[in-house]
């Protein structure tokens, strides 16, 4: 899959999964150019989420519902994944 159908995908099945008020998703491939991980082609990539699904939830159990979301895009598509995630009343303070 090329790096903007990555990019697309991400985005669509994060939304789909979370409904959230704001996500950005970034590749940054270009920033590991020649680096072990992205010779197989996979991508580099950071994700800004803001959704209510994370309200309550740890750093780690976030993380752990945005990776079961891009389970298959995990092993195919994405060697990084640098995440941001937050709900929405954690920027309200």
């Amino acid at each position: 899959m090329n790096p903007n159908l990555r990019k697309g995908e991400i985005h669509r099945l994060l939304s789909d999964a979370f409904t959230p008020e704001s996500l950005g998703v970034e590749d940054e491939s270009y920033l590991h150019e020649g680096h072990e991980g992205a010779k197989d082609g996979r991508g580099h990539f950071r994700v800004l989420i803001i959704a209510e699904a994370f309200e309550g939830k740890s750093m780690i159990e976030r993380h752990r519902m945005i990776y079961r979301v891009l389970d298959d895009m995990m092993r195919l598509d994405i060697h990084a994944l640098a995440i941001d995630a937050w709900s929405p009343d954690e920027l309200d303070r």
